[in-house]
């Protein structure tokens, strides 16, 4: 294989020429000459095998560059195509040339991607001959700018390539927006820039995604018999339960997807997705909204050999982490809504479902109960979960509390969950609990969080005199840190000697003494008994229940509950 640099550009005009693209305006430059050579390949008389067919246009300037580049997008629209047209530039001020050309396309909507090519990280900030910071130097004019590191020739980097154009062009053509435009790729390239063979990559088969605009729905097939799931993340809607119950799938859903209840929403599915005869089957994949909170599902959406539909129906963007997807559409194609499923995958998983339901009930109900701080996540979440009922409204924090929250709600109904899963931080969880309080009257709210959460907001505790009191029930779960570090590689036993200081952080802030000050009503639990009390009669207003939790043991609580599902099904391991 070539450099990695050189191979990159390759991989990048393949996928660029599969995508529609066949005008390409170049702008010579050193720093771009992966790219020069690639498309002189693609646009020259003896193509080598595999590589693409393009139009190439050299001009000496970048400004007439970006210009023609525009003449040929306009002629491109006249004539009722739609593709977009590419111009490359070295780094410098050979980028802000193309500005004047950039700032027609967009504002007359048309489809340019300006490949910008960039020196590498290690390089800015230094003083190195043309650099400067290239990313926002169109600003606004834009409708998408992404910065790419330097190609390394790692492994899947081919496959996030292909992604990266499909993301780049889609945009570009306004396929979800309706908002065609320019968008920037900015492309950092190390030495060597020049390859040194001329073997080009594989028609791709991994990364190009397709890409439905707007209504337009593709074709489709049957779904596959047995092994196709339907995964929920946050925001995913109603939508996502109705597919998985019209199809006859199993439904794996996120608290706070809209979409967790009825019979085939499966509580435990983040543990069986490591079975190898449940997630290890999964062939076929329905995504609505955003999975942000295990690595399993992250995992399974990553998978080559699943075929991953995306259904998306607001935003430019698509949820897409692992650049696996092969097909993004707006809504669901009405033939997988009147495909019918296998009835014994979807009772497998029930069964199993059931089973790890119970072996975690069993494990969580022998939990000692020591004096102090005895209880456990889980514990704190189930109880929670048991207590919302009929108009209440559950917000949760993020870290541990909803994916505690996610592995024991059990929900025969919907139920309104709301999370700040957008970025999925523990910023303003007390203040937006307060909004939606305000914004929801004659509801109960009540918001599940941990203490390092309830500390980086405490200050939304504070009401003005004159403001309306909040129906608000803080639950905090204070293990006096990060728990969820304790769970993820950073709690694993080499680590101790430094595991507490930068990941466990320790505290004793006073939280009965916090409330006080803001003038909060308090409340400290220390037993199942206390909590379920605290829960069943909540303080009327805005009130705290601090519930102190164990995490001394949760990296082992954890591996005892995964040990159990793994018994209750049998297995010695997944």
């Amino acid at each position: 294989m070539s450099a990695p640099a050189p191979h990159a550009a390759r991989v990048l005009i393949q996928a660029l020429a599969e995508l529609g693209v066949q005008d390409v305006v170049l702008a010579p430059g050193s720093r771009s000459a992966p790219l020069a050579y690639a498309l002189a390949a693609a646009a020259g008389p003896d193509r080598p095998r595999h590589a693409p067919e393009l139009r190439l246009h050299v001009r000496v300037d970048e400004r007439v560059a970006g210009f023609v580049a525009l003449g040929l997008a306009r002629a491109d629209r006249a004539t009722g195509r739609r593709r977009p047209v590419a111009v490359v530039t070295t780094s410098g001020t050979a980028v802000a040339n193309l500005h004047p050309a950039v700032l027609e396309a967009h504002h007359a909507g048309l489809p340019l991607l300006l490949l910008t090519a960039d020196r590498p990280h290690e390089l800015r900030g230094t003083g190195a001959n043309q650099t400067t910071e290239q990313l926002g130097v169109f600003d606004a004019a834009v409708r998408l700018a992404l910065d790419v590191p330097a190609p390394t020739g790692r492994a899947g980097e081919d496959r996030d390539l292909r992604h990266l154009a499909v993301r780049a062009v889609s945009t570009a053509l306004g396929a979800r927006t309706a908002d065609p435009g320019p968008v920037q790729l900015n492309l950092a390239f190390r030495e060597p820039l020049t390859p040194d063979d001329e073997s080009w990559p594989e028609p791709p088969s991994t990364g190009l995604t397709e890409v439905w605009p707007g209504a337009v729905l593709p074709p489709f097939g049957p779904i596959p018999a047995g092994p196709m799931v339907v995964v929920a993340g946050d925001g995913a809607g109603e939508d996502a339960r109705m597919l998985a119950e019209t199809a006859g799938v199993p439904l794996l859903a996120e608290p706070s997807s809209g979409a967790r209840s009825g019979s085939h929403a499966i509580s435990t599915y983040r543990l069986l997705l490591d079975d190898p005869d449940l997630g290890g089957r999964i062939r076929s994949v329905v995504l609505f909204g955003r999975p942000t909170l295990s690595r399993p599902v992250s995992a399974l959406l990553a998978r080559d050999d699943v075929d991953l539909t995306v259904v998306a129906p607001h935003g430019a963007d698509w949820p897409d982490a692992g650049r696996a997807a092969n097909t993004v559409v707006s809504a669901i194609p009405q033939e997988l809504m009147r495909s019918a499923g296998d009835p014994e995958w979807l009772d497998a998983w029930r069964v199993a479902d059931v089973r790890a339901r119970a072996a975690l009930d069993t494990e969580l109900a022998v939990a000692p109960e020591r004096s102090g701080p005895g209880l456990a996540g889980p514990l704190v979440a189930a109880a929670v979960t048991a207590a919302i009922s009929g108009d209440d409204v559950l917000v949760l924090g993020s870290s541990n509390p909803i994916r505690d929250v996610d592995l024991m709600a059990r929900w025969s109904e919907p139920v309104t969950v709301l999370a700040n899963r957008g970025l999925a931080g523990i910023d303003g969880t007390i203040s937006t609990a307060t909004g939606i309080a305000l914004g929801m009257p004659g509801r109960r709210v009540r918001a599940l969080m941990g203490d390092l959460t309830f500390l980086h907001d405490v200050g939304g505790l504070l009401r003005l005199d004159s403001e309306p009191v909040p129906e608000l029930q803080v639950i905090v779960m204070n293990d006096a840190g990060g728990s969820i570090f304790a769970t993820l590689e950073h709690g694993a036993p080499e680590r101790a000697a430094v595991f507490e200081r930068i990941f466990g952080t320790a505290h004793r802030a006073d939280l009965a003494a916090l409330s006080a000050g803001y003038g909060v009503r308090h409340r400290l639990v220390r037993t199942r008994d206390e909590l379920a009390e605290a829960l069943a009669h909540p303080l009327p207003g805005t009130s705290v229940v601090e519930v102190l939790v164990d995490r001394i043991d949760r990296r082992a609580l954890t591996g005892r509950l995964s040990a159990a599902v793994r018994a209750a099904l049998g297995r010695e391991s997944f």
